[in-house]
């Protein structure tokens, strides 16, 4: 009987060919109505000496018939593996395929092009610590101690104190790099400052971390004139396009005086055209120069900062704006900055003098019969083909 229920298993399990199959096989004897389940069931009606006996050779034969199961379990599960890797098969010979590397962020591309533009006219890059003392943020800035910035609704403030016993805070801007180079070194100075800041601010429009640049320029007899043409031309680079129309608006800033907001006007701006904020710059207020060890009375210097993020967004818009006005090219810097800026040695700016393909498409497309040549940024200093040209002349003879 039991030789007998063995072979019938191992019979039935062979003619198998799936998976499913072979489960309707195994209920056919380990189910519960199978003919090992009814033997088990038989026990109750022995003695106790034919129990023992009898329950011992049903656990034999239960247990062959369990390794029939495995076995052709196993058997099944290799022969599918062996189905698949015969359908998959992989030409060992075929290049390999390459893993996409991805792309920069938009905003550190933008801080990339910043940092490139300002170096090609000798500025330095410096780069410090956002969790600032008081001091470096806000005293050394000449922000007096009711300033509303101290206030909690405004600034990130950590729980750990500095030398004065005042709470560290996570910077509001960069200008602290601005008094920390400062202090580390003499005039005449030409640094900006890229870097992530902190406000207790969030809304639809703000963010309570966000990317700000800000430059400083500290040397003998530097002028309001310079401000305006190292901010104006550096606008133009970034934007490729000289002919973008800037304003400079008298403001307050605790740290410059005088001062000034920067605005660009945009024709073709969201709710129509007019002027939209860009930025704050001024010449640096002297207790601000003192703060950093330098003597206001030999030395004058301007400072200007803006939000990477609003220099990525508008970019496209303001190249835009430009070749809808057709207005005639705006002056560039005034000879005593370009004279500056060259004779310091510095390299051609890192910048195209032209606008992008959508931007030629859109001159072809212009109906007026007089098309102007592409523009090359006022500090470019180079050519179409990379190498260094004499320094141009300022337009217009002046």
């Amino acid at each position: 009987m039991s030789d007998d229920l063995i072979e019938q298993a191992r019979a039935q399990f062979a003619e198998a060919s799936d998976a499913a199959s072979l489960e309707n096989a195994k209920a056919r004897f380990l189910g519960k109505q199978g003919s090992l389940t009814e033997l088990m069931k038989g026990l109750g009606k022995l003695d106790p000496e034919a129990k023992r006996t009898e329950g011992a050779r049903i656990n034999v034969i239960k247990q062959q018939v369990e390794a029939l199961l495995n076995a052709r379990r196993a058997a099944l599960a290799q022969a599918e593996l062996d189905k698949r890797l015969a359908a998959e098969t992989i030409d060992v010979t075929l290049p390999g395929r390459g893993r996409g590397k991805g792309g920069i962020h938009p905003v550190i591309k933008t801080w990339q092009r910043v940092e490139a533009i300002f170096r090609s006219i000798g500025f330095e890059v410096a780069d410090g610590p956002e969790i600032e003392n008081d001091w470096t943020n806000f005293t050394a800035l000449n922000n007096p101690e009711n300033h509303p910035a101290r206030s909690m609704q405004d600034t990130f403030y950590a729980d750990m104190n500095d030398a004065n016993g005042l709470p560290l805070l996570l910077r509001t801007h960069t200008s602290p790099m601005q008094v920390r180079y400062a202090r580390m070194n003499k005039p005449p100075i030409k640094v900006i400052a890229p870097g992530r800041t902190y406000r207790v601010d969030s809304d639809a429009t703000h963010s309570p971390m966000f990317h700000q640049v800000e430059g400083l320029w500290i040397a003998e007899s530097v002028s309001f004139a310079d401000l305006k043409g190292v901010y104006t031309n550096f606008l133009r680079c970034f934007f490729e396009t000289n002919d973008l129309e800037l304003r400079f608006r008298p403001s307050f800033f605790p740290f410059t005086e005088p001062s000034a907001e920067v605005d660009i006007w945009f024709p073709n701006k969201k709710g129509g055209a007019g002027w939209v904020e860009w930025g704050g710059c001024g010449m640096v207020n002297p207790n601000v120069l003192r703060a950093a060890g330098i003597d206001p009375e030999v030395y004058s210097g301007f400072a200007f900062g803006c939000g990477l993020v609003q220099l990525l967004g508008r970019r496209d818009l303001a190249i835009g704006a430009a070749l809808h006005r057709r207005q005639s090219p705006a002056h560039g810097a005034a000879p005593t900055l370009r004279a500056r800026l060259h004779g310091a040695g510095s390299a051609g700016v890192v910048c195209r003098g032209h606008l992008r393909g959508r931007i030629r498409a859109f001159r072809r497309a212009d109906p007026r019969p007089e098309r102007r040549p592409p523009r090359r940024c006022r500090y470019a200093g180079g050519s179409r083909n990379g190498r260094r040209a004499a320094p141009r002349g300022p337009p217009n003879g002046s």
